[in-house]
């Protein structure tokens, strides 16, 4: 990272630059001949008491001393993709809201609060896509007030690492003691690529609603209540597939229709974007490209429907699944994190 501006060094932000993308240089021990530095980009939150705050896109919250500067200047916003679908955060977020709703929900300005009985973060949480309509402090209590009615724990969701994301917010909440619990990449790719995957997908069955088979090999089923399939089959167009298992050494395949499947997998087809979820393989299956074989059979039936862009969330402790994306030319987009009401 070059920060030599005519053979010297120089700051050259202020605090008038909080909200812009910046790179800076700070020196991380008490100075000498055998100084130390660390450079930090990410974008400017506050400028407070001398100190900075800077929000890298991994969510985290850096901050710095302003005498430990050695050198800083605002940078362009993050460089566009290089391979896959052009995309910004502004189209992107609301379609992967509309592929797992609520059963519930509420405005507030242009947030929404969103419930499902406790079903996944995501269906739980506040996405503030905009502006609440009064000022933030206030807005987080009427986030607390409308989950502690329901017996919930309130969250709000929120993005960081492209253009147009949110780490003015992340920051925000930070300082009214809400703290990050989960984080996970929002990944984006051309659809056909998956779709051309040499697999087997004659035997993945497709269906527009989860039958007894693919509730009882989804892992999230495990406290079953009426929200479940609601959310599960929320969507504009919903697609589920099922990879049938297999008994014996010929590989038959299993005749109990309620019998846990070797894989599973969730799509939802909206516009140009197929988005894909709960693509999972039984324990002992696992390794043998059957998530491969979901993935391809779904992206085949999205294509058909016109899509031609693909993304998913994962974790970003999911190696395996990390790796497996990677494979198929899934690259990050941007990240989403579940805040936690202190």
């Amino acid at each position: 990272m070059e920060f030599t501006i005519g053979g010297r060094l120089e700051v050259s932000i202020t605090p008038a630059d909080v909200g812009k993308r910046v790179s800076v240089r700070r020196r991380t021990d008490g100075g000498g001949t055998d100084a130390q530095f660390t450079d930090v980009v990410g974008v400017l939150t506050s400028w407070n008491s001398d100190v900075l705050s800077i929000t890298r896109k991994s969510g985290e919250s850096v901050h710095i001393v302003e005498s430990s500067l050695v050198a800083g200047k605002v940078v362009p916003p993050a460089p566009a993709r290089r391979r896959g679908p052009a995309a910004s955060f502004e189209e992107l977020a609301p379609v992967t809201a509309r592929a797992w709703q609520p059963v519930e929900s509420e405005a507030l300005g242009d947030w929404r609060l969103r419930a499902a009985g406790g079903f996944t973060r995501r269906a739980n949480s506040a996405l503030p896509l905009g502006d609440p309509g009064l000022p933030v402090g206030e807005a987080l209590g009427r986030v607390r007030d409308w989950y502690e009615e329901r017996g919930l724990p309130a969250y709000v969701q929120t993005a960081t690492g492209a253009e147009g994301t949110q780490e003015l917010l992340c920051a925000e909440l930070e300082r009214h003691g809400w703290r990050r619990e989960v984080s996970a990449e929002v990944r984006i790719a051309a659809l056909a690529p998956v779709g051309d995957l040499r697999a087997e997908v004659r035997a993945v069955r497709l269906a527009r609603e989860p039958d007894a088979a693919w509730l009882a090999r989804y892992q999230r089923f495990s406290t079953p209540g009426p929200h479940v399939p609601r959310v599960l089959g929320s969507g504009p167009s919903v697609w589920f597939a099922t990879l049938p298992g297999s008994t014996g050494d010929a590989g038959a395949p299993d005749t109990d229709p309620a019998a846990p499947p070797a894989a599973i997998g969730r799509c939802v087809v909206d516009g140009r974007w197929a988005g894909f979820m709960a693509v999972e393989v039984a324990p002992e299956r696992r390794r043998q490209g059957l998530a491969t074989t979901v993935m391809a059979a779904l992206a085949r039936r999205a294509l058909d429907e016109g899509a031609s862009a693909a993304w998913l969330q994962v974790e970003e402790d999911n190696e395996g699944a990390r790796a497996l994306y990677d494979g198929m030319g899934f690259a990050a987009h941007h990240r989403y994190h579940h805040y936690r009401s202190a």
